[in-house]
This record gives structure tokens, sequence and C-alpha cells, in this order.
């Protein structure tokens, strides 16, 4: 399978406008999903046996998932994030699932189904409790995005043994969704919600690997290259509105915003190296050294971070206020970016990559890129 990338550059601006026109009351992007869908964006990153655009484990799996990634952020970053979650949970599901699972997520991605990683735990964290009537899951999760469009989540959940297991469930009948959380500032569009588990019933099948597979090393850490990637494509839409709104008003001449535009294309490509180097090792991570992985891809992480901040000041400082109207493109790219870059614990990742490396080599990647 080849995949359209360029029909998918087509449809930017029109994934733009649907996000512009859906942040004031907070509308999830059906149609802007629908378009990905029929472009087979869902369903790229599948193994290739089941119907994946690229072969397993290989540079072209790193560098295609990448662009994909890369340019629904451009369009959106809310539909990046639903987008980044449903290829989080078939990366999951593909590493630690048996074949017939494996199987059974690719049929249901193939009939138009949506996945998601919820696994932020509520006010009443997540149970998986044994009854007579058997396994049920109580409990809340929070921060769930794409709520009350996912299908299928997975979702960690704590047992009686005091483990940590990983399954996936169907949202519907024993979920109560309630699909948006109110007060966020940015991401408005990316459906961010709660679902309350309500004695959902589930079966052994239901479970994904075995108790502390979500948490396990390197993949665990991994999987954020692909948050990087949808940030990236924000980073790099705020650089070219940035620039093109400058040419407009006739300042792009002038010798501060100048500095600010070189600035601004500096910072998105480093961001773009670093994405590229996380997205080579962990994608081929059997490679690589375990710490080596982790720790690349945390440092990736911060350098993303940092690269979106300074477009972010510097989009805000070249454009003053019109960055700051609701109806300017930048406002809501700005808020957006911000929402996304939130990455938990930024501090402890910088510190322990930085420790792992004091004393080797960053991994090559070029013989692999």
């Amino acid at each position: 399978m080849s995949f359209p990338f360029e029909a998918l550059e087509a449809c930017r601006a029109e994934l733009e406008a649907e996000a512009s026109t859906n942040d004031a009351q907070a509308i999830f992007p059906t149609h802007g999903l629908a378009r990905l869908q029929a472009l087979g964006v869902l369903s790229a990153a599948l193994p290739l046996a089941l119907g994946g655009a690229w072969p397993d484990a290989t540079p072209a799996a790193a560098t295609g998932l990448l662009r994909l990634l890369r340019l629904v952020g451009q369009g959106s970053l809310a539909l990046g994030r639903v987008v980044e979650g449903h290829v989080n949970a078939l990366r999951l599901v593909s590493r630690y699932g048996s074949p017939a699972q494996c199987a059974a997520v690719a049929a249901d991605v193939r009939g138009g189904g949506l996945l998601g990683v919820w696994v932020t735990d509520g006010a009443h964290p997540l149970q998986l409790e044994q009854t007579a009537q058997g396994l049920t899951l109580q409990g809340q999760k929070a921060f769930a995005s794409g709520a009350g469009h996912v299908t299928q989540a997975l979702v960690t959940a704590r047992t009686q043994a005091d483990t940590t297991v990983m399954l996936r469930v169907a949202v519907g009948q024993g979920c109560v969704i309630h699909p948006s959380v109110g007060g966020l500032c940015g991401m408005r569009g990316a459906g961010t919600g709660q679902c309350d588990f309500v004695g959902l019933a589930v079966t052994p099948e239901n479970l994904i690997g075995q108790d502390g597979d979500y948490l396990r090393q390197p993949e665990f850490s991994a999987g954020a290259w692909r948050a990087m990637a949808v940030a990236l494509g924000g980073i790099e839409r705020l650089t070219t509105v940035l620039r093109a709104q400058l040419a407009a008003r006739g300042r792009a001449q002038a010798p501060a915003q100048l500095a600010r535009i070189g600035r601004a294309l500096i910072a998105a490509q480093t961001a773009m190296d670093w994405t590229r180097r996380a997205a080579v090792v962990a994608t081929m991570q059997d490679r690589y050294e375990a710490g080596d992985v982790t720790a690349t891809v945390n440092l990736a992480r911060i350098a993303v971070e940092r690269a979106g901040l300074e477009v972010i000041e510097l989009a805000q400082r070249g454009l003053g206020l019109s960055a700051f109207i609701r109806t300017n493109v930048a406002e809501r790219l700005t808020r957006d970016l911000a929402t996304y870059l939130r990455q938990p614990a930024p501090d402890e990742t910088l510190c322990e990559a930085a420790a792992w490396f004091t004393q080797r080599d960053l991994p090559p990647t070029e013989a692999c890129a």
C-alpha cells in the first residue's frame, strides 16, 4: 500500500477551517475525521500484513508515519491529538496483543472504528474487579481525547492484586461519557472528556498483554515521538502564519521581524531534526539499547517543547495584539500548541535523559534513516 500524502496535504486548509469554526463551542471535527478515514489515515499505522501502509520496524515506517502526523498537525492539532491516540492504541495492541486481538482491532479499524488510549484516572481510579458475575470495571478515566467518538478504548486499570493491566473495551453500554472538560483554553476540538465505567463487564479476551506492559520501557517512553510529530506540524504551521502575515502587512523586511522569522525557522527545523531522530530509534528500537531509546526520545520531547514555546513567543511578539484576536488563526494555533505541549513531567524527563547520556554518546541514526 502506498499512502496518498499529496491528498492529505491538499486538505490541510479544509482541516484548519473546520478547527477554527469549531473552536469557540468546542465541537469535535467530525468532517475532518471522516476525510482522514477516507484517505486511509486511520489504517496506515496497522501492521503491513493487516493492511498498513509501511513495513514494520523500518525506516519507511518511521519517516512515513512522521510525515502523516506532521501533516495532520499542520491542519488541526486537535484532530492530530485524536489521530495520535488512535495510532498509539494500534501500536500497543500490535506489540502486546495476541494475533487474534491484532486481527480484531484491524477489522474494527477497517470498518471505520476509532481507537483511543485513556490512562489518566479521574476522582475514582479505574479498578478491575472480580465479582460473582465475572470481571467488571468500576471507576473513571479523565482527559479522554475523543470521548463520545472513540469506539474502542485502551484503558489501564488496577487489579485486586495491586497490579496494572491494559484492556481494550468497546465504548458503549456500561460507559457514561462526559464529552468535554470545561475550562480548557486550547485543544478544545479534541473532544477531551471523562468516561465513567459503571460495572462494565469484561472478559479475559479484553486483556492486552501482561501485568505492567503499559509502563514497560522503552515502549512507554518511545511512543512520545508521535505526539512530537503532531506538535511539529503545529510549529511549522505557526511559523508559516507568522511569515505570511508579516509579509501581507509589508513588515517582513523590518530587521527585527526578519530576526523573528529566522529564529522561528531555526526552531521549526530543530524540532524536525529531533523528532526524526526520535522516530528512528523508537520505530527500530530493537536495534538500540533500551536506555538509549528512552533517553533519546526524552531529549527530543524537551527540544520540541522548547522549539514550540519559542515559536509561540515569536508569533505573539511579531504579530502584536492581532495574535490575540479570536478571528486570527494565529490566536487559536498558539492556544492549541501551548496546550498540546504540556506533556507530563518535563523536568524529570530532561534530568533522566541527561543522566543517561552524561557518560555516553547519543546513538547514531544515520544508517537507519
